[in-house]
This record gives structure tokens, C-alpha cells and sequence, in this order.
């Protein structure tokens, strides 16, 4: 296996074949075209075999927003190989190095979606917290304001979208992405894909709006595949809009933004799913952990940690099994060792060990998922790789007590 950088001149039918033969496109001229778009602003490498290539990753630039911080983040944004190369150890070992070299130009964090729980977690990756994804029917909704036209909005308005997009309200653990052609890529191929909303900025930014895609134009299912806005007002705006649909459209699917409970705006929301259920427009909600992420500089998110409460000083032997993933010429190696580490309004964490403290032994998924809010100490060191102390565990828990991490943007 030969690992290297993506080459469009020598790579783009192969990566377009890989992308065909795992389903993730058609056999669209426009919809490849926005394939190579959404490769040329990432990083991307590729693991040859034969002198092909048959392993494809890619990874983009943004943030993740930690509490009232951002920290610099890589989003794997593709791992897809090759009908002929299965099994043979090539998206385990491309997609370390791609985590190592985005961590060596500064990622603090990285994150990825699955496609089944457990393969990246071989490379330090640890489960995030349940999405909600929530089916209804629109003409249930129960709002106090009624939605203003709309402006209609075309895969053409990509540029406004993106903006929009980086603009809206975000909480702990929310993602920025920064290349547009994401967005582009994205609203290109969706099916059927539409977008409504409102452009209320000082200078005419579209401050608010949904992007849908759709299996049928006329009754739905409408799918929700990001929903932007800066204001309460603004969100329960565009849930009128969805409301507005509601004559024609008889179910729509979102996924749950934070903080909200929307069967608090649904009419008779148990009734609703009892008569609905299993037709095409059953009403429902789905949960469904799909993301992980990583720590990949322990100092460095920790120096970014500012919490409530008393301070929690503990020795950290921690694990990183990314290494025995990567060649001698990685630029980074994860970060397995021993630390003393400090959580509370000043935090941080520096090689080696204190002989009166209590140690935490965990690996580095189970730790990022501690530290973001995904689950407590005490959860962890039942069903995941934690184990300390019951009186340090408790106290850990006391000093994460942090908002449910929601990515709201999917990778």
C-alpha cells in the first residue's frame, strides 16, 4: 500500500468509481462536478494499491465551539473504499494519517460520522450523544406568529447559504466547517432540494432559512437537512413556515436543534404517532449517536477549558491506540502518556504524574466524551474505558456538568 496526497489529474476517475461503487453518488455529470469541487477544498489523500487508487479520505478545516471557546477542528468528511480493496487495512491506516496531519497543522479536535460503531474507535474516536430526529406533520405545529413570504432559495445561493450557515446561533459543541464548496456540493445533491428563508441581515445576509430535500415534491416526505437561524424568533419563524406547507406536505423530518423539545409546539403529539404508525407519513422520533469525535491535543483544549464549580486535580494515564496505525513518517503520534491534569475555571494539563493525587485511567475517546458531556465519569467507567476512583469519578461529574454537545452540521 502507497499512501500520498489526491491528484486530480491522475485521480479523479478513480475516486469518482470508488464514490459509485459505495453508493454515495450517482452517475451525474453535475453531481461529479460538485464531487470534485467538494475534493479540491480539502485535504485529501488516497492509499494505492496496484498502482491505483482505491482508498479515498478527506478531511475539512472549521471549529468546534467548547463551552464560550472555539477550537480549531478537523472534520473527516470521507472514508470510502474500493470494492477490490476491502479488508486490507487501507481506511484505518489513511484516515490516522489524515487525523495525524491535520493535527500537526493545529487541529485541536477531530470528529467523523459512522457508518457502524466500533471501527474508529480503533483510532481513538469516541461516541457523541444521541441525535433526534423527529418526524411530523407540519399542519400540527402550533405557533403564535405567522411566517412572512419567504425568499426561494436555489443551489446558486451556495455563497449566502455557507454564510448563513457559519452565521447561525451555536451552542457547546456546535461545528463550523469553513469551505463553502461543502455547502455547494451539498445543496447539489440533494434530491429534490429546495430552500426557503429570510435575508434580514444590516446589508441584505440571509440571516435565517431551511434546506430540504425531498422524495416527493407533492405530499413529502420533506427531509430538513439544516435549519440556520440567530434568534429564537427567527427559528420559530421558519417553523411557521414549515406550518405554511402544511395544506399540501403531510410529514416532514428534522433533526431536533438544541435545546429545543419540539413535540412542545405539536398538536396531540402521542395521538399523532398512534395513528400514524407504520405508514409512509408516520409521525415519530428516532435516536441515534452517528457521530464521534477525538481529542488530538490534550494541553491544548485543556488551556481552553474554563468550567464552573471547585477545581479537580488527578493523575491521567491515558491511551491512544492511533499509533500503532501510523508510519514513522507521521507528524503526529497521538497523544498516549501520563499527566496531571487540572479541571475548573483554569484548566490544563502537564506531562507526568503526582504521587498524592488519584488516577484516571481511560483512553482518549472515552476521555473526550468525559470532557465534552457526551456521558458522566460514573456512566463511562460502566460501559467504556474509564476507571478511577468512585470518589474522583464523582467529582468528575460535578465539574463536567456541560450542555448536551450537538455538531449540528453533519461530517
Amino acid at each position: 500500500m502507497k499512501i500520498r496526497k489526491y491528484d486530480p489529474n491522475r485521480d479523479k476517475d478513480a475516486a469518482h468509481r470508488i464514490w459509485h461503487e459505495v453508493g454515495w453518488i450517482e452517475k451525474d455529470k453535475e453531481k461529479e462536478q460538485a464531487m470534485d469541487l467538494f475534493i479540491g477544498s480539502m485535504r485529501a489523500l488516497v492509499a494505492e494499491l496496484n498502482d491505483e487508487a482505491e482508498c479515498l479520505v478527506l478531511s475539512a478545516p472549521g471549529t468546534v465551539h467548547y463551552l464560550d471557546e472555539e477550537l480549531p477542528f478537523s472534520a473527516v468528511m470521507s472514508v470510502t473504499t474500493s470494492r477490490v480493496a476491502r479488508k486490507q487495512g487501507l481506511a484505518s491506516r489513511l484516515t490516522a494519517r489524515l487525523v495525524a496531519d491535520d493535527a500537526a497543522d493545529g487541529a485541536l479536535v477531530a470528529g467523523l460520522g459512522i457508518f457502524e460503531q466500533g471501527f474508529y474507535n480503533q483510532l481513538g474516536f469516541g461516541s457523541g450523544g444521541y441525535e433526534h430526529w423527529i418526524s411530523f406533520d407540519p399542519s400540527r405545529l402550533r405557533i403564535g406568529v405567522r411566517a412572512r413570504v419567504p425568499r426561494r432559495i436555489t443551489p446558486d445561493d451556495w455563497a449566502i447559504v455557507h454564510a448563513s450557515r457559519l452565521a447561525r446561533l451555536r451552542g457547546h459543541g456546535a461545528c463550523n466547517l469553513n469551505p463553502p464548496e461543502i455547502t455547494q456540493a451539498e445543496m447539489i445533491w440533494s434530491k429534490n432540494g429546495f430552500g426557503l428563508g429570510y435575508a434580514d441581515g444590516p446589508g441584505g445576509e440571509l440571516t435565517h432559512h431551511v434546506w430540504c430535500r425531498t422524495k416527493d415534491n407533492e405530499s413529502g416526505p420533506y427531509t430538513i437537512l439544516w435549519l440556520s437561524f440567530q434568534t429564537p424568533d427567527q427559528f420559530l419563524e421558519l417553523m411557521a413556515l414549515l406550518k405554511s406547507l402544511g395544506d399540501q406536505v403531510r410529514l416532514v423530518r428534522m433533526v431536533e436543534p438544541p435545546g429545543i423539545q419540539i413535540q412542545d409546539l405539536i398538536v396531540q403529539p402521542i395521538k399523532q404517532r398512534q395513528v400514524s404508525e407504520k405508514s409512509e407519513f408516520e409521525a415519530r422520533v428516532n435516536a441515534l449517536s452517528y457521530w464521534q469525535m477525538r481529542i488530538c491535543d490534550l494541553r491544548g483544549c485543556l488551556e481552553r477549558t474554563h468550567l464552573r464549580g471547585n477545581e479537580v486535580r488527578f493523575n491521567l494515564a491515558l491511551s491512544d491506540p492511533i499509533e500503532r496505525f501510523l508510519g514513522q513518517s507521521a507528524p503526529w503520534r497521538g497523544v498516549t502518556g501520563d499527566y496531571v491534569v487540572t479541571l475548573g475555571p483554569s484548566s490544563g494539563a502537564e506531562q507526568g504524574t503526582d504521587a498524592c493525587l488519584p488516577t484516571l485511567t481511560t483512553s482518549v475517546g472515552a476521555f473526550t466524551r468525559m470532557w465534552l458531556g457526551v456521558r458522566p465519569a460514573t456512566g463511562l467507567a460502566v460501559t467504556d474505558r474509564l476507571y478511577g476512583p468512585p470518589e474522583l469519578l464523582q467529582e468528575l461529574d460535578w465539574a463536567l456538568r456541560l450542555p448536551e454537545p450537538k455538531p449540528e452540521w453533519e461530517f
